[in-house]
């Protein structure tokens, strides 16, 4: 199976062009990224979520954040052009759309999604798992991170600092 054609990454295309959940883009390729590359901050799929970040950033208003990690996206790109994590992607359109992404941020431009330029097999997969995702309002995709459960999420870091302040 074509690395593109997992299931977290088909999922990933589908919040991407189909609701533009951005935030579900990152969550579920983070995940991916943590199965096959670990620790590997160049990685394409890091890319792929610095993509996703970057649109989220932007539909809240926080230009700044969105330029800063879109030129990080767009590097990790430039960086691993070939890469097998291209081949179902027009990469160069890619690379033109993120590209005129930024310029549109920097002369202040309002919010506008973009949609992945799949291969037509990606695309089949993707349009598949479009036809199952839910409806969501925008005002929920918008504020996506305040309302999910983050306990768990606080519960590491407080872990994490009891260790450090253990070993000090």
């Amino acid at each position: 199976m074509h690395p593109q054609h997992h299931t977290l990454f088909i999922d990933y295309c589908a919040y991407f062009n189909g609701n533009q959940d951005f935030f579900e883009c990152h969550e579920v390729l983070e995940e991916y990224w943590k199965e096959i590359a670990p620790g590997d901050k160049m990685h394409p799929l890091v890319g792929y979520v610095q993509l996703a970040t970057g649109f989220y950033h932007w539909r809240r208003g926080n230009n700044t954040g969105a330029i800063r990690i879109l030129e990080k996206a767009l590097h990790n790109f430039q960086e691993n052009e070939g890469h097998i994590f291209f081949q179902e992607i027009d990469y160069q359109q890619l690379l033109t759309q993120v590209t005129t992404t930024l310029i549109s941020l920097k002369t202040g431009n309002s919010f506008q999604a973009i949609q992945l330029p799949l291969s037509p097999n990606l695309l089949e997969l993707t349009i598949a798992r479009i036809q199952l995702l839910p409806s969501s309002s925008s005002n929920y995709l918008l504020h996506k991170h305040m309302l999910r459960d983050r306990s768990h999420i606080l519960a590491e870091r407080q872990e994490s600092k009891q260790r450090k302040s253990r070993r000090c």
